[in-house]
């Protein structure tokens, strides 16, 4: 078994298809065919089940990518660390909550774009289950997620101590208890946002069921809608703090124990970081 070998299994498992995985690598379908056969034979296993629409992984197929992948990732990591000349350079992907992007990163990513201008930083915002489950697969390279996190894979620095508030439009009467907040239309993020799972905990936990609830992708559609008195929410004060300073939005007390979210950066556990998010981390602790 060979490097060579292995990678056109692995692109012919990622796309299902061996006529596919032959346009995608430029190669003859039958040295395709002729390739997956000897890594049978080799292995002396059945790799792929062949149907009308392609070929879809055996259990030993899956488990023979789970470790083509980890050979590949630390193939990159070998040239990584090989050309590190510890400047911190190249691309660098963070995932972060839209809430905390919106308030809490303007000005650290442009402190950092400042000393590291050769460091191409982006931002990707998603849910804090979105956000672990890309840094996981290495589609970014740190996240800030609502916390605590417990994975074996992961590392974890707390950087921020949320104090989540219920808010509402600003004609809105005081909520004295929670039927007030049953009878409105909650306005969420998607499934896997960690404040939508605080505010439906309490719920839960008081046994309620909301009457109605409208999901967001956006922090502004969910702000604005409250705003017009379309519902209520709850999200972190520092994002609704100038709203409420200035009368636009009404912000409603918590009972204990829904008040608190903490937000982490997580990373990979590896034995190599690149420089550029080595010095990111470090900024986290300015």
């Amino acid at each position: 078994m060979d490097l060579h070998t292995l990678k056109i299994f692995q692109t012919v498992a990622k796309l299902g298809s061996i006529s596919q995985a032959a346009r995608e690598l430029q190669y003859a379908q039958s040295n395709i065919t002729m390739k997956i056969q000897q890594l049978e034979s080799d292995l002396q296993t059945t790799l792929f089940y062949r149907h009308n629409r392609g070929t879809a992984l055996t259990t030993k197929g899956s488990l023979l990518l789970t470790y083509a992948e980890k050979i590949f990732d630390l193939i990159d990591e070998t040239k990584n660390v090989m050309m590190d000349d510890q400047t911190p350079r190249g691309p660098l992907i963070i995932g972060s909550m839209e809430t905390t992007a919106a308030v809490r990163l303007p000005v650290l990513f442009s402190k950092y774009h400042k000393d590291f201008p050769e460091v191409d930083l982006t931002l990707k915002t998603g849910s804090t289950e979105q956000n672990i489950q890309a840094v996981l697969q290495y589609e970014l390279d740190g996240a800030f997620v609502a916390g605590p996190i417990n994975h074996p894979d992961l590392i974890q620095k707390e950087v921020f101590e949320e104090e989540l508030v219920l808010f509402t439009d600003k004609d809105h009467p005081p909520i004295s208890s929670i039927k007030d907040v049953q009878t409105r239309t909650l306005l969420v993020f998607h499934k896997g946002c960690a404040y939508r799972e605080k505010f439906e905990q309490w719920l839960l936990q008081e046994k309620m069921l909301p009457n109605k609830i409208m999901e967001f992708g956006t922090l502004d559609g969910i702000v604005g809608c409250v705003f017009a008195g379309l519902g209520i929410s709850m999200l972190p004060y520092s994002v609704i703090a100038k709203h409420i300073q200035e009368g636009s939005l009404r912000q409603h007390s918590l009972p204990n124990g829904y008040g608190k979210v903490k937000t982490m950066f997580i990373y990979r556990k590896e034995n190599y970081l690149p420089t550029s998010l080595l010095k990111f981390i470090d900024m986290l602790s300015d």
